[in-house]
């Protein structure tokens, strides 16, 4: 039976329901996601005066093809786009800067430095986000920035934070939609700290320092972003959730979540709509914690499948600007980007075809058996006959099809660059 014979077939029983599928799909395309670049290259950037990874992050394994170049990059990111239905956006952190050979600091970036992204953006007609890179250098090597003590630090970090700022307004001109700028450090303590009080109030005096400088929010939005803790921040982090969900609502910023940066008990999904009462925007990271922020590839499980229904049952796909952060090097990299994003999608179109106005009802009217039932039995409805059609409208393989044009692509581009032979399990698929 054809794709399209079988997409017929299921269409009706969600129909039934009074899904309306083709509104549906004409809905989730034009929900962009914004791709981190970062996977591509395991956050290592073009600066010329490259740092060794810091900041609590880490990235583990060593599969061939990294990219090495802005070229290879773009390269890689336009063939995981290829194979990825709908038109998205890709996320970039300052250290993608092209200098041209010169040693430029990070309190000196200007937007002509990332002229090339900008021009390969607009002829693909993608959109472009930013984010300062606050990790990784000489002056973050104690694990403070602009919570800093030495106020020359801080000061070098609060101007990093202007000029990217400025960055992303020339992003949001250049191609015609919004840049998403968003903050975040690595500031804390290993230890219990004896004052948590005054970090956090350099925190506060750094970012109100920051945003007095005024950028046009119709090109640039300014989000913050909060985590747990970190490695070597395990004790204390001075931008704690509490801290930017405060800051951000007194100072009209967003607040963006990452997935991966809450308690192992916390549900990400389990705070949209409690915030969304009282935020006109949210901002999303998606990652996949393994007992901490490990940042592991995104996959369809249950609590990305809740994320999705939660921001879809709240009608506020226009209100959460979703991106992806992750990094996993022990696999093939354009794959780690096409089975993350191909599953936020997925999870967004789960969440479109549920009978959210009934269950509501259900609920409602406390007929809690019926509500159960009823989302139990959509568990095992026809949703993957839905997603291959999808993916054939919108001219991208349909179901694992795509492994065989990662399997090429590595093979005529990936194996050359690092003269390393395609693992036998990648040639299989």
């Amino acid at each position: 039976m054809s794709v399209k014979r079988r997409f017929e077939e299921a269409k009706k029983e969600y129909e039934q329901w009074g899904i309306d599928v083709e509104g549906i799909f004409e809905k989730l395309k034009t929900v962009p996601i914004s791709i981190h670049c970062w996977q591509g290259d395991d956050i290592g950037g073009f600066e010329i005066n490259k740092e060794a990874l810091s900041g609590g992050i880490d990235v583990t394994g060593n599969y061939p093809g990294k990219a090495t170049t802005p070229e290879e990059l773009r390269q890689d990111l336009e063939k995981a786009l290829s194979l990825i239905p709908g038109k998205h956006r890709v996320n970039l952190h300052a250290i993608y800067a092209e200098t041209d050979g010169e040693v430029v600091e990070r309190d000196r970036l200007e937007p002509k430095h990332f002229e090339k992204w900008v021009a390969w953006a607009r002829e693909l007609g993608l959109g472009l986000d930013f984010n300062p890179t606050l990790f990784s250098h000489k002056k973050a090597e104690d694990g403070l920035t602009l919570s800093h003590p030495d106020p020359e630090i801080r000061q070098f970090w609060i101007d990093h934070c202007i000029a990217s700022r400025r960055i992303g307004a020339y992003f949001g001109k250049e191609l015609g939609t919004p840049c998403l700028t968003n903050i975040w450090i690595p500031d804390g303590y290993k230890d219990t700290p004896s004052d948590r009080l005054t970090p956090r109030k350099r925190l506060k005096e750094s970012l109100d320092e920051i945003f007095a400088v005024e950028i046009d929010g119709r090109l640039n939005i300014d989000a913050v972003e909060s985590k747990l803790f970190g490695i070597g921040s395990e004790s204390f982090v001075v931008g704690s959730h509490e801290f930017y969900l405060n800051y951000a609502l007194k100072n009209d910023k967003l607040c963006l979540l990452d997935t991966g940066h809450y308690h192992p008990t916390e549900l990400v999904s389990n705070k949209i709509s409690a915030m969304l009462l009282f935020n006109d925007r949210l901002a999303l990271h998606v990652s996949r914690p393994v007992r901490w922020d490990s940042d592991h590839v995104v996959v369809f499980d249950d609590e990305l499948k809740e994320l999705a229904v939660e921001i879809v049952r709240n009608d506020a796909l226009d209100k959460v600007m979703i991106g992806l952060d992750f990094f996993d090097a022990s696999i093939n990299r354009v794959a780690a980007w096409t089975i993350g994003t191909r599953n936020m999608i997925k999870a967004l179109l789960y969440g479109l075809l549920l009978p959210h106005e009934q269950l509501k009802a259900l609920q409602e009217q406390g007929d809690f058996t019926k509500r159960l039932a009823l989302s139990e039995e959509f568990k095992t409805y026809p949703f993957g006959a839905i997603w291959n059609y999808y993916c054939e409208a919108q001219n991208v393989p349909v179901k694992e099809q795509w492994l065989d044009e990662v399997a090429h692509y590595e093979e005529t581009v990936l194996a050359k660059r690092s003269a390393v032979s395609v693992p036998d399990a990648l040639e299989r698929a």
